[in-house]
Protein backbone atom coordinates (compact mmCIF):
# COMPACT_ATOMS: atom_id res chain seq x y z
CA UNK A 1 0.00 0.00 0.00
CA UNK A 2 1.38 3.47 -0.81
CA UNK A 3 2.79 5.51 2.04
CA UNK A 4 3.45 9.26 2.49
CA UNK A 5 6.63 10.41 0.82
CA UNK A 6 8.33 11.42 4.09
CA UNK A 7 7.60 8.03 5.69
CA UNK A 8 8.82 6.27 2.56
CA UNK A 9 12.05 8.30 2.58
CA UNK A 10 12.73 7.49 6.23
CA UNK A 11 12.09 3.82 5.60
CA UNK A 12 14.52 3.84 2.67
CA UNK A 13 17.10 5.54 4.89
CA UNK A 14 16.77 2.75 7.41
CA UNK A 15 16.88 -0.03 4.83
CA UNK A 16 19.89 1.37 2.92
CA UNK A 17 21.79 2.72 5.93
CA UNK A 18 22.36 5.99 4.06
CA UNK A 19 21.18 9.52 4.90
CA UNK A 20 20.42 10.00 1.20
CA UNK A 21 19.06 6.70 -0.16
CA UNK A 22 18.89 8.00 -3.74
CA UNK A 23 21.18 10.73 -4.98
CA UNK A 24 19.77 13.77 -6.76
CA UNK A 25 19.68 13.02 -10.48
CA UNK A 26 19.68 9.24 -10.15
CA UNK A 27 16.36 8.90 -12.00
CA UNK A 28 16.71 12.04 -14.12
CA UNK A 29 16.67 10.27 -17.48
CA UNK A 30 13.62 8.18 -16.57
CA UNK A 31 11.61 11.23 -15.51
CA UNK A 32 12.88 13.25 -18.46
CA UNK A 33 10.40 11.32 -20.64
CA UNK A 34 7.54 12.96 -18.68
CA UNK A 35 8.19 16.73 -18.93
CA UNK A 36 4.70 17.66 -17.76
CA UNK A 37 5.14 15.63 -14.59
CA UNK A 38 8.54 17.20 -14.00
CA UNK A 39 6.83 20.59 -14.21
CA UNK A 40 4.05 19.54 -11.84
CA UNK A 41 6.39 18.23 -9.18
CA UNK A 42 7.61 20.65 -6.50
CA UNK A 43 10.10 19.54 -3.88
CA UNK A 44 8.72 22.04 -1.35
CA UNK A 45 5.40 20.14 -1.42
CA UNK A 46 7.20 16.83 -0.83
CA UNK A 47 9.47 17.44 2.15
CA UNK A 48 12.38 18.68 0.02
CA UNK A 49 12.75 15.42 -1.89
CA UNK A 50 13.65 16.00 -5.54
CA UNK A 51 11.74 14.10 -8.24
CA UNK A 52 14.93 12.63 -9.68
CA UNK A 53 15.42 10.91 -6.31
CA UNK A 54 12.14 9.00 -6.66
CA UNK A 55 12.04 5.72 -8.63
CA UNK A 56 9.23 5.63 -11.18
CA UNK A 57 7.88 2.45 -9.60
CA UNK A 58 7.98 3.74 -6.01
CA UNK A 59 4.76 2.94 -4.14
CA UNK A 60 4.53 6.35 -2.53
CA UNK A 61 2.04 9.22 -2.29
CA UNK A 62 3.37 12.36 -3.97
CA UNK A 63 1.75 15.78 -4.07
CA UNK A 64 1.55 17.41 -7.51
CA UNK A 65 0.44 20.85 -8.67
CA UNK A 66 -0.75 21.56 -12.22
CA UNK A 67 -0.38 24.81 -14.17
CA UNK A 68 -3.81 25.93 -12.99
CA UNK A 69 -2.71 25.64 -9.36
CA UNK A 70 -4.69 22.47 -8.55
CA UNK A 71 -2.99 20.23 -6.00
CA UNK A 72 -3.65 16.52 -5.88
CA UNK A 73 -2.08 13.33 -4.58
CA UNK A 74 -1.04 10.36 -6.68
CA UNK A 75 1.69 7.75 -6.93
CA UNK A 76 4.27 7.99 -9.73
CA UNK A 77 2.70 5.01 -11.49
CA UNK A 78 -0.81 6.48 -11.31
CA UNK A 79 0.41 9.70 -12.88
CA UNK A 80 2.24 7.92 -15.68
CA UNK A 81 -0.63 5.52 -16.38
CA UNK A 82 -3.50 8.00 -16.60
CA UNK A 83 -5.64 7.61 -19.75
CA UNK A 84 -4.07 9.50 -22.63
CA UNK A 85 -0.66 9.55 -21.01
CA UNK A 86 0.98 9.95 -24.44
CA UNK A 87 -0.63 13.35 -24.91
CA UNK A 88 0.65 16.62 -23.52
CA UNK A 89 -2.67 18.33 -22.72
CA UNK A 90 -2.82 19.69 -19.19
CA UNK A 91 -6.08 17.83 -18.58
CA UNK A 92 -4.26 14.54 -19.16
CA UNK A 93 -2.11 15.07 -16.11
CA UNK A 94 -4.46 16.74 -13.61
CA UNK A 95 -7.69 15.02 -12.47
CA UNK A 96 -9.37 18.34 -11.62
CA UNK A 97 -8.56 19.81 -15.02
CA UNK A 98 -9.79 16.60 -16.61
CA UNK A 99 -13.14 16.91 -14.81
CA UNK A 100 -13.45 20.54 -15.90
CA UNK A 101 -12.73 19.53 -19.50
CA UNK A 102 -15.60 17.05 -19.41
CA UNK A 103 -17.96 19.80 -18.23
CA UNK A 104 -17.11 22.21 -21.05
CA UNK A 105 -19.77 22.71 -23.73
CA UNK A 106 -19.24 20.95 -27.05
CA UNK A 107 -19.94 22.79 -30.32
CA UNK A 108 -19.93 26.46 -31.27
CA UNK A 109 -22.37 28.70 -29.46
CA UNK A 110 -23.31 26.11 -26.87
CA UNK A 111 -24.14 27.45 -23.45
CA UNK A 112 -22.17 26.31 -20.43
CA UNK A 113 -23.25 22.89 -19.29
CA UNK A 114 -25.10 22.89 -16.00
CA UNK A 115 -25.01 19.97 -13.65
CA UNK A 116 -28.42 18.37 -13.54
CA UNK A 117 -30.04 18.20 -10.15
CA UNK A 118 -32.74 15.59 -9.75
CA UNK A 119 -35.79 15.80 -7.50
CA UNK A 120 -35.29 15.48 -3.76
CA UNK A 121 -35.46 11.98 -2.35
CA UNK A 122 -38.83 11.36 -0.72
CA UNK A 123 -37.46 8.75 1.70
CA UNK A 124 -36.09 11.33 4.14
CA UNK A 125 -38.50 11.50 7.11
CA UNK A 126 -40.17 14.80 7.99
CA UNK A 127 -38.05 15.66 11.01
CA UNK A 128 -36.77 18.95 12.44
CA UNK A 129 -33.41 20.03 10.97
CA UNK A 130 -30.58 18.70 13.09
CA UNK A 131 -32.40 15.53 14.13
CA UNK A 132 -30.36 12.31 13.94
CA UNK A 133 -32.17 9.28 12.56
CA UNK A 134 -31.77 5.96 10.75
CA UNK A 135 -31.78 6.52 6.98
CA UNK A 136 -32.60 3.83 4.46
CA UNK A 137 -30.50 5.73 1.91
CA UNK A 138 -27.26 5.88 3.88
CA UNK A 139 -24.42 3.91 2.27
CA UNK A 140 -22.54 1.17 4.04
CA UNK A 141 -19.03 1.92 5.40
CA UNK A 142 -16.61 2.37 2.51
CA UNK A 143 -13.69 0.69 4.28
CA UNK A 144 -12.71 -1.26 7.37
CA UNK A 145 -11.19 1.91 8.83
CA UNK A 146 -14.57 3.36 9.86
CA UNK A 147 -15.63 0.37 12.04
CA UNK A 148 -12.12 0.28 13.48
CA UNK A 149 -12.38 3.90 14.57
CA UNK A 150 -15.87 3.36 15.96
CA UNK A 151 -14.71 0.37 18.02
CA UNK A 152 -11.90 2.39 19.56
CA UNK A 153 -14.22 5.28 20.40
CA UNK A 154 -16.78 2.87 21.87
CA UNK A 155 -14.16 1.78 24.41
CA UNK A 156 -13.90 5.38 25.60
CA UNK A 157 -17.40 6.82 25.23
CA UNK A 158 -20.95 5.61 25.67
CA UNK A 159 -23.22 6.68 22.83
CA UNK A 160 -26.00 5.36 20.65
CA UNK A 161 -24.41 4.34 17.34
CA UNK A 162 -27.76 3.52 15.72
CA UNK A 163 -28.41 6.83 13.85
CA UNK A 164 -26.61 7.09 10.52
CA UNK A 165 -28.00 10.37 9.16
CA UNK A 166 -28.66 14.00 10.11
CA UNK A 167 -31.68 15.93 8.81
CA UNK A 168 -30.53 19.09 7.02
CA UNK A 169 -32.14 22.48 6.41
CA UNK A 170 -30.93 22.58 2.82
CA UNK A 171 -30.38 19.84 0.22
CA UNK A 172 -27.06 18.09 -0.14
CA UNK A 173 -27.28 16.94 -3.75
CA UNK A 174 -30.69 15.21 -3.92
CA UNK A 175 -31.19 14.55 -0.20
CA UNK A 176 -32.23 16.63 2.80
CA UNK A 177 -29.90 14.53 4.89
CA UNK A 178 -26.19 13.93 5.41
CA UNK A 179 -24.47 10.66 6.27
CA UNK A 180 -21.37 11.27 8.42
CA UNK A 181 -19.17 8.28 9.16
CA UNK A 182 -19.89 8.53 12.90
CA UNK A 183 -22.75 10.36 14.62
CA UNK A 184 -22.62 11.28 18.30
CA UNK A 185 -26.15 12.62 18.65
CA UNK A 186 -25.98 13.56 22.34
CA UNK A 187 -22.90 15.67 21.67
CA UNK A 188 -24.21 16.82 18.28
CA UNK A 189 -20.83 16.04 16.76
CA UNK A 190 -20.34 14.34 13.41
CA UNK A 191 -17.07 12.54 12.67
CA UNK A 192 -15.81 12.03 9.12
CA UNK A 193 -12.92 9.73 8.24
CA UNK A 194 -11.07 10.84 5.10
CA UNK A 195 -8.48 8.85 3.17
CA UNK A 196 -7.03 9.40 -0.30
CA UNK A 197 -8.56 6.15 -1.50
CA UNK A 198 -7.18 3.57 -3.88
CA UNK A 199 -6.19 6.07 -6.56
CA UNK A 200 -5.04 8.90 -4.32
CA UNK A 201 -7.82 11.29 -5.36
CA UNK A 202 -10.51 10.91 -2.71
CA UNK A 203 -11.07 13.88 -0.37
CA UNK A 204 -8.43 15.96 -2.15
CA UNK A 205 -8.45 18.66 -4.78
CA UNK A 206 -11.91 19.42 -6.14
CA UNK A 207 -13.50 16.88 -3.83
CA UNK A 208 -12.49 18.98 -0.83
CA UNK A 209 -15.06 21.57 -1.93
CA UNK A 210 -17.80 18.91 -1.68
CA UNK A 211 -16.61 17.93 1.81
CA UNK A 212 -16.54 21.58 2.89
CA UNK A 213 -20.08 22.14 1.58
CA UNK A 214 -21.31 19.08 3.44
CA UNK A 215 -19.68 20.35 6.64
CA UNK A 216 -21.31 23.77 6.24
CA UNK A 217 -24.77 22.19 5.87
CA UNK A 218 -24.23 20.01 8.95
CA UNK A 219 -23.12 23.04 10.95
CA UNK A 220 -26.18 25.00 9.81
CA UNK A 221 -28.26 22.20 11.27
CA UNK A 222 -26.69 22.86 14.67
CA UNK A 223 -23.90 20.29 14.69
CA UNK A 224 -20.11 20.41 14.68
CA UNK A 225 -17.91 18.36 12.38
CA UNK A 226 -14.54 16.76 13.13
CA UNK A 227 -12.73 15.28 10.16
CA UNK A 228 -10.01 12.71 10.72
CA UNK A 229 -7.73 13.24 7.73
CA UNK A 230 -5.33 10.33 7.29
CA UNK A 231 -1.91 11.12 5.82
CA UNK A 232 -1.15 12.77 3.52
CA UNK A 233 -4.40 14.80 3.60
CA UNK A 234 -4.18 18.22 5.28
CA UNK A 235 -6.94 19.56 7.56
CA UNK A 236 -9.74 21.57 5.93
CA UNK A 237 -11.86 22.46 8.97
CA UNK A 238 -11.26 24.19 12.33
CA UNK A 239 -11.44 20.99 14.40
CA UNK A 240 -9.91 18.48 11.97
CA UNK A 241 -7.27 15.99 13.10
CA UNK A 242 -4.52 14.50 10.96
CA UNK A 243 -3.05 11.07 11.65
CA UNK A 244 -0.99 8.36 9.92
CA UNK A 245 -3.52 5.62 10.71
CA UNK A 246 -6.36 4.50 12.97
CA UNK A 247 -4.97 3.95 16.46
CA UNK A 248 -5.76 4.22 20.16
CA UNK A 249 -3.81 7.46 20.25
CA UNK A 250 -6.08 8.87 17.57
CA UNK A 251 -9.16 7.84 19.56
CA UNK A 252 -7.77 9.63 22.62
CA UNK A 253 -7.15 12.74 20.53
CA UNK A 254 -10.71 12.62 19.27
CA UNK A 255 -12.10 12.55 22.79
CA UNK A 256 -9.94 15.54 23.67
CA UNK A 257 -11.27 17.34 20.60
CA UNK A 258 -14.83 16.62 21.72
CA UNK A 259 -13.98 18.10 25.12
CA UNK A 260 -12.60 21.17 23.40
CA UNK A 261 -15.81 21.59 21.37
CA UNK A 262 -18.50 20.82 23.97
CA UNK A 263 -16.62 21.27 27.22
CA UNK A 264 -15.06 18.69 29.57
CA UNK A 265 -18.01 18.65 31.98
CA UNK A 266 -20.46 17.64 29.25
CA UNK A 267 -18.25 15.15 27.41
CA UNK A 268 -16.87 13.48 30.53
CA UNK A 269 -20.42 12.44 31.47
CA UNK A 270 -20.22 9.95 28.57
CA UNK A 271 -16.82 8.50 29.44
CA UNK A 272 -16.65 4.79 30.25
Amino acid sequence: MPEPVDAWWERRRASTGRDVPYAVGRYFHEWHRYPVLVKQYHSDLNHGIVLSQVPLAADVWIQWQCDAGHRFIATPEEQRMRPGAGKRRRSTWCPRCAEAALERPVGAGASARKRKVGPLCTKTPDLPPGEAFVSVCAPKPASAAEPALQQRLAKRLVWDATPNAIRLKEPFFDHLEAWPDLILADLRIAVELDTVGRYGLEHSGKREAVDERKDRLIRRAGWEVVRVRLDPLPPIGPFDLTAPSISNTLADRLVERFREIRGPLFVDAYLR
